[in-house]
């Protein structure tokens, strides 16, 4: 069995998969039912998986889409509870591969029965 940082890589990596095809199906299960995102530049609090998946569905439908790729650096593991921080930094960038955004971010990540969830998430455009 993977150790519990493996497995968090592992389930940031198919969210990164799902991201640049487009694969709004893969995104729900990585999320927790109450997920929140803040975003990078205006703070906009994005609350609920719901409410997740309909933005990302919005972001995939546009022309020349932002591509967001998250680079996880640091897993820590809690000690008393099954949960995870993961921080890294993470770039937005068109399909034709023009830089528009990065900076880092930070995730809470959650084992919920056999997977890990990301439970928050919060980003800064440095």
């Amino acid at each position: 069995m993977d150790s519990p940082e493996l497995a968090i890589r592992a389930r940031r990596a198919a969210f990164n998969r799902a991201l640049a095809e487009a694969d709004l199906a893969a995104i729900g299960p990585l999320l927790a039912p109450a997920a929140v995102l803040v975003t990078g530049s205006d703070s906009a609090v994005i609350a609920g998986r719901k409410a997740q998946v309909l933005a990302w569905k919005r972001e995939f439908a546009a022309a020349d889409r932002t591509v967001y790729t998250r680079r996880p650096g640091r897993i820590e593991l809690s000690p008393v509870e099954p949960i995870a921080m993961e921080q890294g930094e993470w770039r937005g960038e068109t399909q034709s591969g023009r830089l528009l955004a990065s900076g880092t971010y930070a995730a809470k990540w959650r084992k919920a029965g056999a997977d890990w969830v990301i439970e928050a998430e919060i980003f800064v455009t440095l």
